[in-house]
């Protein structure tokens, strides 16, 4: 009796360990073909873009023309309990020959012709894990950041190597109307490909909260290349834009203020930066007047944003994608619209010095024509002008794009 009691006991033990086995085994197939589903059933995209460029200055250096196509493939991966994936990959390439230009980073045709920045480059765009829940997403890996509209933290995605980062970042909900973004960045993977990437410990911090009048934010960006000199470069500001409809007219207005300090082995310096915009919409017309001053610590260092998608603010032509010693005021008129299917857009800059000297005041001037339409879903055509009137220093220039791009 003891002996079939014994037997039967073991005989429960081995059908219990089995139904275990069997149910780890049943549970790690469901997941092993959850994660397959997840990386299997994602979605694939294509990005082309074919651009013209031209510049021409007044001076030595000889007129400069590009015909280049970029070329982005991506993946991105289904979700599996939260966590998926993205790969994607760039390349840009000068078509028919058309690459009389310079690019300073890469030592292209060096010091021969004016500088277009867009060299034949491929690489890893981005290439991230995220994980994602109904208030909370983390990215590990590189990736493209923005913040505030691009004018601190931005992708620079008018040039055909855009701007990403290799960053741990997040963003939180906690408050329908409340976000908090967090970002740590190792690297900036800047627009010259791999030849002027810098290794850096940069900590962003925004939140932004929304109210029935507009967007309050505030904002820390620590900055700092890691090339073990002292060149910290660290901005904190608050801002103010939203927009109000009376009748048929739509209000529009912004304000901001930030500071900025350095601290570097070559000098220490505190400057301010103030942003006023108002403008309104009328039969869809759209009419901005802005008035944005980049502050001078007494002549000697202006107000910078190294982060920033450049391009977009204080002229299309880029004559000021480093702030001048002096400072830089942008007193701006704008007016943008609908026409034939697509946007226009015209701009006008006055520039003048923050903190005047002797032999510099006036920075010049610049007018901005564009217009892009969108047709067949998937296409993009557009043309783009700038013309900038020299002042006290640097020289006129003329620069014009015409694109076409697709996305599958």
């Amino acid at each position: 009796m003891k002996t079939n009691k014994t037997s039967t006991k073991k005989h429960a033990i081995n059908i219990a360990l089995a139904t275990a086995l069997i149910g780890s085994a049943t549970s790690q197939m469901s997941m092993a073909a959850g994660f397959t589903e997840a990386m299997t059933s994602g979605k694939a995209s294509v990005n082309f873009n074919l651009r013209y460029e031209s510049v021409d200055q007044e001076n030595a250096l000889e007129d400069a023309s590009a015909l280049t196509l970029r070329t982005l493939l991506a993946y991105d991966t289904g979700s599996y309990k939260g966590f998926s994936a993205k790969i994607e990959m760039e390349d840009t390439r000068i078509v028919l020959g058309q690459g009389d230009y310079t690019v300073g980073p890469s030592g292209y045709n060096l010091g021969q012709y004016s500088v277009i920045a867009d060299p034949e480059h491929t690489e890893l765009d981005q290439g991230y894990i995220q994980y994602k829940n109904d208030n909370f997403t983390a990215k590990l890996g590189r990736q493209v950041i923005t913040m505030d509209g691009h004018r601190f933290v931005g992708h620079v995605g008018w040039r055909q190597d855009r701007q990403t980062f290799d960053a741990l970042s997040a963003k939180y909900t906690p408050l329908k109307n409340l976000s908090l973004q967090y970002a740590y960045i190792t690297q900036r993977n800047r627009i010259f490909a791999q030849d002027a990437d810098l290794d850096a410990k940069d900590h962003l911090v925004n939140a932004a909260y929304k109210t029935e009048y507009g967007t309050l934010t505030g904002y820390g960006y620590l900055l700092e290349v890691d090339n073990n000199t002292e060149n910290a470069l660290d901005t904190f500001g608050v801002s103010f834009a939203g927009s109000t409809k009376t009748s048929d007219i739509k209000v529009l207005y912004r304000a901001e203020y930030a500071s900025q300090s350095s601290e570097s082995a070559v000098a220490d310096y505190d400057v301010d930066y103030f942003n006023l915009e108002v403008g309104a919409v009328v039969s869809g017309i759209t009419t901005k007047v802005g008035y944005e001053v980049l502050g001078s610590d007494s002549g000697a260092f202006g107000f910078a944003t190294p982060l920033a998608t450049l391009h977009k603010f204080n002229g299309w032509s880029d004559q000021f994608l480093g702030t001048p010693a002096e400072g830089l005021v942008d007193t701006n008129v704008s007016l943008a619209g609908k026409a034939l299917g697509g946007g226009w857009k015209v701009v006008y800059h006055k520039f003048d010095a923050d903190n005047a000297s002797a032999t510099v005041d006036d920075l010049g001037s610049e007018l901005n024509l564009s217009y892009v339409k969108k047709y067949a879903k998937h296409y993009t055509a557009g043309i783009k002008y700038a013309a900038y009137s020299a002042g006290d220093i640097k020289v006129d220039a003329d620069k014009i794009w015409v694109w076409i791009g697709a996305k599958f």
